[in-house]
């Protein structure tokens, strides 16, 4: 079985006959991959974000079952991040029994610690803390947990997934150099004028993170070739080269061009790199790591090979328009709980770090980032380090993202004495 393979082959061959055809196709793979993820001797629950494809997946899973699901979420004490009033209506809705966590700052300074011992290596995806978490808040009632992870990956559910293709379209005729110049007048203009540009929008339209997200269009322009756009899109510093002493960017699969399967849409090529790189190097690497922590085993019908296979042989079109993406799954869900309960915008697994880095753990971050210590330690340039520290204190940028794949390097390093 190759993804690469699948994908090509797939996307080679005929689309089904129609939309309801393919949704009732999809309805019964995902039913069935549900049942067999239920075959257990031991007490059995899911994850439920309130999301899309956790939604749908405890509405098949309720649907097989004689009695409640075991569900649960994780509630933030911040309300901007918080999205367990949405977990907790669609689990009214369905009838499971719902237990959530309130996290609070002191929690996540608790476990801050525990995450060089829970993943063994330097892993910087900041929703680790909650996912351990919920996994841990789970462990407590169940042994087996079903996710909706994988479900961004098959039916097109990342923004980039349902604005690239467009996005390529209009700029890949520029010129290079025009396009890098232009990326480096965004470059130069300073992260709070984004964000105080973003403020004069109306709310509805006023985008979430406007300085990163002008970093991120500065680096689709510097872009190539479509994967180096991919690469610049799931890249937190802009150019990491800069930042680590004596180092060149290293060559990664699919970066040579041969390798990558026949696919002429951009927006499935970006979705085959998510699935190829992204989904097993993070997001199940996260979920398999925090919840074997807890000695909790996380099923994830979403990425049953039988549902992958057949969600790769939609056209595009099925599953993005408009710029909305997951339009399969939305379908699907609306079958089970009400459009208001879970029609908003995407907000991922989102983690406060933004305010946790101003607060409860700045001494902690504070020390790991010193100047004087970088420069002891000779990994990092502190110089970009430092800026990024003192703009995302003052409040000029939200540079949390960037600043935790270093603090997850430097913490691993503290932990395991590695110099």
């Amino acid at each position: 079985w190759d993804l690469g393979d699948i994908a090509a082959t797939a996307q080679a061959g005929p689309p089904p006959a129609s939309v309801a055809e393919a949704e009732e196709q999809a309805e019964a793979l995902l039913a069935e991959a549900v049942r067999c993820r239920l075959l257990s001797d031991v007490p059995l629950g899911a994850f439920l974000s309130g999301g899309i494809d956790s939604s749908l997946v405890v509405a098949l899973m309720q649907a097989q079952m004689t009695s409640p699901a075991r569900t649960f979420s994780i509630r933030f004490s911040e309300a901007d991040y918080n999205e367990a009033d949405d977990a907790a209506a669609v689990a009214r809705h369905l009838g499971s029994d719902h237990t959530e966590f309130t996290l609070t700052p002191d929690d996540a300074l608790g476990v801050v610690p525990a995450l060089a011992e829970i993943y063994d290596e330097p892993f910087a995806d900041s929703s680790q803390i909650p996912t351990h978490l919920v996994s841990r808040l789970a462990r407590g009632s169940v042994t087996v947990a079903l996710s909706g992870d994988g479900g961004d990956e098959i039916a097109a559910g990342y923004n980039r997934h349902a604005s690239i293709a467009a996005l390529w379209r209009r700029i890949s005729p520029i010129p290079l150099p025009m396009r890098r110049g232009a990326a480096a007048l965004i470059d130069a203009l300073p992260p709070g004028m984004w964000e105080r540009l973003a403020r004069a929008l109306p709310s509805s339209r006023r985008p979430r993170l406007p300085a990163d997200k002008a970093v991120k269009l500065a680096a689709l322009l510097r872009a190539s070739t479509p994967q180096q756009a991919w690469r610049e899109l799931v890249t937190h510093w802009p150019n990491p080269g800069a930042l680590l002493r004596g180092v060149r960017e290293p060559l990664l699969p699919h970066d040579d061009a041969a390798a990558l399967p026949d696919l002429k849409d951009m927006t499935a090529l970006v979705q085959y790199l998510d699935m190829a790189c992204y989904l097993p190097d993070d997001i199940l690497t996260k979920v398999d790591r925090a919840s074997m922590a807890v000695a909790l085993e996380v099923r994830c019908p979403m990425i049953d090979h039988r549902v992958v296979e057949f969600f790769w042989t939609l056209p595009r079109q099925m599953l993005t328009r408009g710029g909305k993406g997951k339009l399969m799954l939305r379908h699907l869900l609306a079958r089970h709980v009400p459009e208001a309960l879970f029609e908003r915008p995407k907000a991922g697994f989102g983690v406060p770090i933004e305010h946790w880095l101003k607060g409860p753990l700045k001494e902690w971050a504070g020390d790991l980032l010193s100047p004087e210590r970088l420069k002891r330690e000779g990994y990092f340039d502190p110089a970009p380090v430092q800026q990024a520290w003192d703009e995302h204190q003052s409040g000029r940028a939200n540079h949390a993202y960037r600043l935790w794949t270093i603090l997850m390097f430097q913490s691993w390093r503290d932990h395991w004495k590695l110099g």
